[in-house]
């Protein structure tokens, strides 16, 4: 079996209805986030690099007839116009890390109807998961307001493959580091991490651990200091790091408790063994909430490792997201389902310092001065340019992040801004509504 069986069951039974009909015409499909989810201001666009490598070797092979054969219960002669299918398509899309809004496709894919019909799961679930994830990442970089950030959520994601993408999702938008060391070599990113409990359990005390530790780890060191008392775990890491020569570059890590108070002891305990530059990290159950308030009360930590909250994207999980048809055959086409209207036809996005985002339609002429969010980036089924790199996805976000309005940037209660639809789009959703309702519901 390929990614194909990959797809919710629906999915199939409509490429096949297509194909029966011999509706093999080219399809526009919109992917777009209806509403943001609560304490978000914006979100950021991710997941385009998996769906290119997902439409780029999408085939229906024999192994996944045979599964829908399987699961449909139905002849395998009904199965077989599947066998052999690729993804031929073009796509439109809005580049990693670039910032999103409620209503603006995120991407838009246009392929014969069934082949834009049978990838829809999929491209669903990459966009929506990694979207949502990057999201909060973005949101922990506000936070944490120019600190170092690194990733430790690999333990709790959803699975490894999801915890691979959060590190490269945190990469993404600045994150200095992840614990995960297969994505830190896969990504080029540097891999970060210290001790567990358990190795400190594991000795008679915590001063034969830290020296231990020290030991098979020559270069800087960061030794958990809370697995019993913390401020006893600070003396005893500062005396073992005056006692072995080392400062620079090391750190102590606080995993549990108030950690604002306990890291203005840890300074006081550190500078008064004349280790300055001794740096505090601090871990356990952070997200952008949490790093705002550490941030805010001045609390004296250098670096935030953030894990489950993040990885997961605890507080919205998901993304009310959906993947429409909006043309058919050059037939601009809606939905008008109660409070999931969707507009016709393909679209473009313009942006211009100043101005409210402008969704209009893909062929009108844009706004002086606008910049265009969705690019040609699949074509025939091909990518058109080799993947880019993480930093300029950073770059992208970076700049992006830093025109947004600050009450869209805030942590608590933010203010996202609202796209306008172009006066064209507005007049053809329109038109369209009223055809709809004369011709289809007026039967």
């Amino acid at each position: 079996m390929s990614e194909a069986t990959a797809t919710d069951l629906y999915e199939v039974t409509m490429a096949l209805s297509y194909l029966r009909e011999e509706m093999t015409r080219p399809a526009t499909f919109s992917l777009f986030v209806r509403a943001l989810p609560p304490d978000r201001g914006f979100l950021v666009a991710a997941g385009l690099e998996s769906v290119l490598d997902f439409l780029s070797g999408y085939r229906v092979g024999a192994d996944d007839v045979e599964t829908f054969v399987s699961v449909l219960g139905r002849p395998v002669r009904e199965l077989e116009p599947l066998l052999g299918l690729t993804f031929t398509g073009d796509v439109r899309a809005v580049p990693e890390g670039r910032v999103v809004l409620a209503g603006e496709p995120l991407l838009e894919v246009t392929a014969p109807l069934p082949q834009a019909q049978l990838v829809e799961t999929c491209v669903l679930n990459l966009v929506n998961h990694q979207t949502t994830v990057a999201s909060k990442c973005a949101r922990c970089v506000l936070a944490a307001d120019g600190h170092p950030l690194v990733d430790f959520s690999l333990r709790r994601t959803h699975g490894p493959q999801a915890g691979h993408r959060a590190a490269r999702l945190g990469a993404l938008v600045g994150f200095a580091g992840t614990s995960d060391v297969a994505a830190a070599h896969a990504l080029g990113i540097p891999a970060v991490g210290t001790m567990a409990h358990s190795f400190i359990e594991a000795f008679g005390s915590e001063e034969e651990a830290f020296r231990a530790f020290a030991r098979a780890h020559p270069g800087p060191v960061t030794f958990l200091v809370d697995t019993y008392d913390t401020e006893e775990g600070v003396t005893t890491a500062a005396r073992v790091l005056r006692s072995l020569g080392l400062g620079p570059g090391c750190a102590v890590r606080l995993d549990s408790g108030d950690l604002g108070a306990l890291a203005v002891r840890a300074r006081a305990l550190l500078d008064a063994a004349g280790l300055p530059e001794v740096r505090i990290t601090a871990s356990g159950s952070l997200d952008e909430f949490a790093v705002d308030r550490l941030v805010r009360s001045g609390a004296p930590i250098d670096t935030y490792a953030v894990g489950t909250r993040v990885g997961t994207s605890a507080d919205a999980p998901y993304l009310d997201s959906a993947y429409k048809l909006v043309e058919y055959d050059g037939r601009p086409v809606m939905k008008l389902s109660s409070a999931k209207v969707t507009a016709p036809g393909r679209k473009q996005v313009h942006r211009r310092p100043g101005h409210a985002d402008l969704i209009a339609l893909a062929d009108e002429p844009p706004p002086a001065g606008a910049e265009p969010l969705l690019e040609t980036v699949m074509r025939d089924g091909r990518r058109t340019a080799p993947p880019p790199t993480l930093e300029a996805a950073r770059q992208r976000f970076r700049a992006d992040l830093d025109a947004l309005p600050s009450e869209a940037r805030r942590i608590r209660s933010p203010v996202p801004p609202v796209p306008l639809l172009s006066g064209p789009l507005t007049v053809l959703a329109a038109r369209e509504r009223h055809r709809i309702e004369r011709d289809v519901l007026a039967g």
